[in-house]
């Protein structure tokens, strides 16, 4: 695309030194630049791409997008956000891709993984060609790709939605945190449904107070269904969650309610958890289905029908959903079990915030029959504020609580822990920094029947210790521990 095309998309900016080269890719790391980049100087949380101007010209940059003065001698447009300029070019370079896809976007604290794994299994097995952004990645048929942030940059989200539509993609599900929607990660995504999790305490070193992080993912909702000519604009919302009652106020789009405590056009009740799966009644209209899973617990239930929700808006047959859901063993890292032929249990589960960690406490509370041990640590350079409170749900809800490093990054893992005891003060349980360590000592102490609890890392594979990645998985270390009691 020629580089005055990709400037339709701005509605005012300023030019320095003329020129109309093609542009081949765009670009917001100059080591990634290559011949026929448009590049964009974005000022991060950490990083300013104005300081590195000159290398992406250097590197094969042939035009730049910044708001700050850059001394280079290309093109250059000046505007005043260049994030948002590279979310409008991003949408036109690449053809409006979102707007031939159905778009479903998940937010809230916990259950976004979970619930978009569910609907492209759902709609994979519909025969809908359903692409995934997440997580655990980028995914669409056989191919997977890897990424660094829940939800990736915008431009590349364009970019996936581009190729996944012209690999015969119809529908995409993308989780969609509150850090993306307030940085403006998913502007120029045009989202057919927007699905609400839950709400509780988490990413308040970013937002501060509980009431701007409510406020960060409402915005998924009020960009939803402001014009009622381009197809079904939806809001799916959790009942049982108050913070349910703000978003409906603040999208014009149609609502579907989910829930159990409340009534909800997709309602579970008669809730029985095995330590096999999970069984229900499904009422929704004046229809009711049985569904038995293999999914445990009562987060599980929540998940499953803001899924069954989701997909009923595209017309899918309901008691095909229910048996897709049904035949879905697991998500990864997400109260998975390690099976190594111990006479005990261990789960490993991505429960790295207050209300997840105790909501998979309660659920192993529901079958377990002899002692609950439970691993686990917090994040560092991170929100500080729930190291104590996850110490204490930890002690409180098992029968040994072992506490440990999660990623500790820049931050001394020993002062980590010290402030997660401070909920605990007086109480019993173990203290290993070194996680390996930790997950190993858990499993030399359980006996038969059982059930170890890792938390906080779930699919991860790595470790972060000061600014380096190192390989770590809790499913290998875990396993390795049983095998070498063994």
């Amino acid at each position: 695309m020629k580089f005055a095309d990709c400037l339709k998309a701005l509605a005012f900016f300023r030019q320095e030194r003329t020129g109309n080269p093609e542009i081949n890719d765009l670009v917001i790391d100059s080591r990634l630049v290559k011949p026929g980049t448009l590049f964009f100087c974005i000022k991060g949380h950490h990083v300013d791409g104005h300081l590195f101007a000159a290398q992406a010209e250097k590197n094969g940059a042939v035009a730049m997008i910044a708001q700050d003065p850059v001394d280079v001698s290309i093109p250059v447009i000046y505007v005043n956000d260049t994030h948002k300029a590279l979310a409008m070019i991003s949408d036109q370079f690449y053809g409006h891709p979102s707007r031939d896809l159905h778009m479903i976007g998940v937010t809230g604290t916990n259950g976004k993984t979970t619930i978009t794994y569910l609907i492209q299994s759902i709609q994979e097995a519909a025969g809908m060609n359903t692409g995934l952004i997440g997580t655990m990645g980028i995914r669409y048929k056989d191919e997977w790709l890897p990424v660094e942030n829940t939800t990736p940059e915008v431009h590349l989200i364009h970019k996936n939605l581009a190729k996944m539509k012209a690999q015969g993609a119809v529908s995409v599900v993308m989780e969609t945190s509150s850090n993306a929607l307030y940085d403006g990660r998913v502007h120029g995504c045009d989202f057919n449904v927007g699905i609400f999790t839950n709400l509780t305490e988490d990413h308040l070193d970013l937002h501060g107070t509980m009431k701007d992080y409510m406020y960060a993912k409402s915005l998924l909702f009020s960009q939803l269904g402001n014009s009622y000519g381009s197809g079904k604009k939806v809001a799916v919302l959790n009942a049982d969650d108050p913070a349910s009652e703000v978003y409906r106020h603040m999208t014009a789009a149609q609502v579907m309610t989910y829930g159990i405590d409340k009534g909800a056009d997709f309602r579970a009740k008669s809730i029985q958890i095995r330590p096999a799966g999970t069984d229900f009644i499904l009422e929704t209209g004046s229809r009711s289905y049985s569904v038995s899973m293999k999914l445990i617990g009562k987060f599980s239930v929540y998940n499953v029908l803001a899924a069954l929700a989701a997909c009923s808006i595209q017309g899918l047959d309901l008691a095909g959903m229910i048996h897709a859901v049904e035949r879905i063993k697991g998500v990864s890292g997400r109260f998975e079990p390690v099976d190594a032929g111990q006479d005990f249990t261990v789960i490993v589960d991505y429960s790295h915030t207050p209300d997840s960690l105790e909501n998979a406490l309660d659920t192993i509370r529901e079958f377990a029959q002899k002692r609950i041990i439970a691993v686990v640590g917090c994040g560092g350079d991170r929100e500080r504020g729930k190291r104590p409170i996850m110490a204490r749900i930890a002690v409180n809800k098992s029968d040994l609580a072992v506490l440990t490093s999660d990623n500790p990054r820049t931050e001394d893992p020993a002062a980590i822990l010290e402030e997660m005891e401070a909920g605990i003060q007086g109480s019993t349980y173990k203290k290993i920094i070194n996680r390996r360590d930790a997950i190993k000592y858990a499993v030399e102490s359980a006996e038969s029947g059982d059930i170890i609890l890792i938390a906080g890392k779930g699919h991860e594979d790595y470790q972060i210790i000061g600014t380096t990645k190192y390989h770590f998985d809790d499913r290998e270390e875990a396993r390795a521990a049983i095998l070498e009691r063994e």
